[in-house]
């Protein structure tokens, strides 16, 4: 700060500059630049700090929801495909027969009640008809059939809650082998799926159909078999998806035209009773349109458009983040997912934040000025009073105690200076006081508020695996459920064959020791093969046969056992059950392939007794264990192919009435300053897509919270990993939520 008393030491009394200063100038103008350059500095870095945290915001987010409805589509879209070969195997085997169609019926009937999906039906190559699914009502579910009792007309049967067929709803024009799935399928002679189409009769319903023959042994095609799935339901899922209305989510083909969009469009118009497919460019959503507008204009089309690309686009003086991203199977479909989300829905409350903050700044700019005001008049006046004195005062240093003059004035300046610097100490210790208590109240509700989003955190990660671990074991128990079946009446026969097999052989050797001289026909047929291998090998075959059904019925076992991960009561389980399920379950991985060798998996499983747990949740721990050590193990394999890759799993009993589970691969490792991070939500080394972070972090709640137990990670890098979950027999019944 500027002493005001040197500065009129050094102005000769008899004599001012030709060029005068005025001092309410020279103290308010500095004042004043400080202030507003500060202020300005402060705003332009906020303003770019919240731009940069926009734009990773956005990016953020569109990344995340582009992944989702990958995952969706990838899931929802699998399911046609899936069915179609469930029951292409089903008739091969003879367990569904294709000209029994109102058995056919009723049996896609129950596939309905199981498969998210539209409609289900077979199509002969003679021309008959069976197929079960929702048209108009989506709650009630219909039986159509196309026969020759149906004399060439389509009927449509009610149901009622056990798929028995009511009366009959209505009739219509329907011949089969004119459908294009139906061609195109028989063109190609493999699974494909068909061009997006509205229903013949039901424009109002946009679906897109699987496609698979069925053969006989001559390879002539004997049927089709069709799987519909309705895109409005790709529709509503993107609905619920997008956050807020003005983030926009839309799928096109590479031809431009629409598939779904979260918008209240439909990516279809009736024009004359007949529905016709709606371009992107022509869509009536104005955010729809200005984005394929600028993806056109960006790429030259659609087929250009490079994905997973974070671009920008301005309409209106709005400019909007748009990430294309693409999504293609191996049966040809190539569809283009575009999230487009709008700076505004992040800037808004920035904005507010900045008008607040320039119009607090300009209130304490103007009061600066205005004190600047005041005390420059205040000080000229007492320097003017006191200018005869202002050589001795000058002499001396303001923060020191002006003695008392014997001039009034002088003593007056003298009080008040003093007294003004007595409150200014005052002031500073007060303002030091609450500063220290605004920092431990802004301390206290920052570790509040750290707390309450970790719990948050913890939440959702909770939900978002049990969400995905229960629609894994729903799949688990219904994939289980549908081999046992067969396998079951396979095994159940063996046994009535080989009876049959051994009274024909007894029967053959009787005939060969009364007929040891056979018609010229059989002796001349029994020389084209051995009789006595036959007799030999046949009771092997049937062996065989056996130990193959019995180890399929261990299969499903184990599948069913693990299937268990929506249990929601504590019960007595046993630990190696849910360790032998969870590594069926994921023995595609274990196995060996063309880019790497198979992973051994060595067990030295302890004499354990069964433990009182969640035995689901418990399942999903192991999971995702053997899921990050199989990924370690993957990994490894890039750059060290001389390492065989093992998972070596230990179980004992501890002495403290409890036990232990070890698991540790010889994988690439975790280095030292990632490893106190492993258990955090949301914290992954994977690459986008690949990993969410929430897998260690769920399961470290389940050891923790709900086991009472304790979960620990042991590594080094280049060295592998072990985790190390410990358990008690039994759970304390507070602690059980």
């Amino acid at each position: 700060m500027l002493n005001p008393a040197k500065i009129l030491s050094r102005v000769p009394l008899t004599k001012r500059a030709i060029v005068q200063v005025p001092l309410r100038t020279l103290l308010i103008v500095p004042f004043v630049v400080q202030i507003f350059a500060a202020v300005g500095l402060t705003g332009y870095l906020s303003f770019r700090n919240g731009q940069k945290a926009v734009n990773d915001l956005a990016d953020r987010l569109s990344t995340e929801v582009s992944a989702r409805i990958t995952q969706h589509l990838d899931s929802y879209l699998a399911t046609p495909q899936q069915i179609n070969q469930i029951n292409a195997s089903a008739i091969e085997v003879g367990h569904i027969d294709p000209q029994n169609l109102p058995k056919l019926g009723h049996y896609f009937w129950k596939q309905m009640q199981v498969f998210n999906v539209g409609y289900i039906f077979y199509s002969s190559a003679s021309g008959y008809y069976a197929g079960a699914g929702y048209l108009l009502d989506p709650a009630k579910i219909v039986i159509d059939e196309l026969s020759a009792k149906t004399k060439g007309k389509t009927h449509s049967y009610n149901t009622d809650k056990q798929g028995n067929r009511l009366k009959l709803s209505y009739e219509y024009d329907y011949e089969p082998r004119n459908d294009t799935v139906y061609k195109d399928t028989k063109l190609a002679r493999k699974p494909i799926w068909s061009k997006i189409t509205n229903w013949e009769g039901f424009p109002e319903i946009l679906s897109i159909a699987s496609g698979s023959g069925v053969y006989n042994n001559n390879n002539t095609l004997k049927g089709v078999l069709v799987v519909d799935v309705r895109l409005s339901q790709i529709s509503d899922f993107l609905r619920q998806l997008a956050l807020s209305s003005s983030i926009k989510i839309f799928i096109v083909e590479r031809s431009g035209l629409l598939v779904a969009s979260s918008s209240s469009e439909q990516p279809f118009k009736i024009i004359n009773k007949k529905a016709e497919r709606v371009n992107c460019l022509k869509s009536s959503d104005i955010f729809i349109r200005s984005t394929a507008e600028y993806l056109q204009e960006k790429f030259g089309n659609f087929l250009e458009v490079k994905a997973n690309r974070h671009l920008q686009f301005t309409v209106k003086d709005q400019r909007y983040f748009v990430r294309p991203t693409a999504w293609k199977d191996k049966f040809g479909l190539d569809w283009l997912v575009v999230v487009v989300v709008p700076e505004s829905d992040f800037t808004s409350q920035i904005n507010a934040n900045t008008r607040t903050t320039i119009l607090l700044c300009l209130g304490a700019l103007l009061l600066a000025v205005f004190l600047g005001i005041w005390t420059s008049r205040y000080i000229i006046r007492s320097i003017f009073r006191i200018v005869t004195a202002s050589e001795a005062i000058a002499s001396g240093e303001l923060s020191q105690k002006i003695e008392e003059s014997r001039i009034k004035e002088l003593a007056i300046l003298a009080k008040s200076f003093n007294c003004m610097a007595q409150q200014l100490r005052e002031s500073f210790s007060t303002l030091e006081n609450t500063n220290e208590k605004l920092e431990l109240r802004v301390a206290e509700r920052t570790k509040e508020l750290s707390q309450a989003l970790y719990n948050l955190q913890i939440t959702q990660s909770q939900l978002v695996q049990t969400e995905k671990m229960s629609s894994l074991g729903q799949m688990v128990a219904g994939i289980a459920h549908e081999i046992n079946n067969p396998v079951n009446f396979i095994h159940g026969n063996i046994t009535c064959t080989r009876d049959y097999i051994q009274d024909l052989l007894v029967i053959l050797s009787l005939y060969q020791k009364h007929y040891p001289q056979p018609a010229v026909e059989i002796q001349k047929y029994s020389e084209n093969f051995e009789l006595d291998f036959l007799k030999e090998d046949l009771p092997k075959i049937l062996n065989s046969m056996e130990q193959g059904t019995k180890r399929i019925n261990e299969i499903v076992l184990n599948l069913r056992n693990f299937s268990r991960l929506d249990e929601s009561q504590r019960k007595k389980a046993d630990l190696h059950e849910g360790l032998e399920s969870t590594l069926l379950i994921l023995q595609h991985r274990l196995k060996s392939t063309d880019k790497k060798p198979a992973i051994e998996v060595i067990k030295n499983y302890g004499n354990l007794q069964k433990i009182e747990c969640y035995p689901g949740l418990l399942n999903q721990v192991f999971m995702n264990i053997f899921s990050n050590a199989i990924d370690a193990l993957e990994e490894l394999q890039l750059y060290r192919k001389n390492i065989k890759p093992v998972i070596e799993i230990s179980t004992e009993i501890t002495s403290d009435k409890g036990c232990t589970v070890r698991i540790k691969d010889n994988g690439c490792g975790i280095s030292i300053n990632l490893q106190s991070k492993i258990f955090d939500p949301f914290f992954t080394t994977k690459p986008v897509g690949k990993g969410t972070g929430l897998g260690l972090s769920i399961a470290y709640h389940i050891v923790a919270e709900k086991h009472q137990g304790n979960l620990t990670c042991t590594s080094k890098s280049g060295e592998g990993t072990e985790f190390l979950i410990s358990l008690p027999n039994s759970l304390k019944t507070s602690k059980t939520s």
